[in-house]
């Protein structure tokens, strides 16, 4: 998916868009690979989430929950 098209799903500018995508790249939620002229995104899903009540659970856990992600990613670690 392009960042225009999540731009227009979430309705925030694709500029917005690109500025949240390069705040998780640079926190560590998302990878960036180059492959020719367009990018590539992966999620890592043992990042743990930042907030202190919520820190002992990981990106997986949280995209396990809504659904975007078949198994928590603690449950594939064990």
């Amino acid at each position: 998916m392009r960042g225009r098209d999540i731009a227009e799903r979430v309705g925030i500018t694709e500029r917005a868009a690109q500025a949240i995508i390069a705040d998780l790249v640079r926190d560590g939620y998302v990878r960036r690979t180059r492959e020719g002229r367009r990018n590539r995104y992966t999620i890592n899903t043992a990042s743990p989430l930042r907030h202190p009540l919520e820190a002992e659970h990981s990106a997986g856990d949280l995209l396990a929950v809504l659904g975007k992600l078949a198994t928590p990613a603690r449950a594939r670690r064990s």
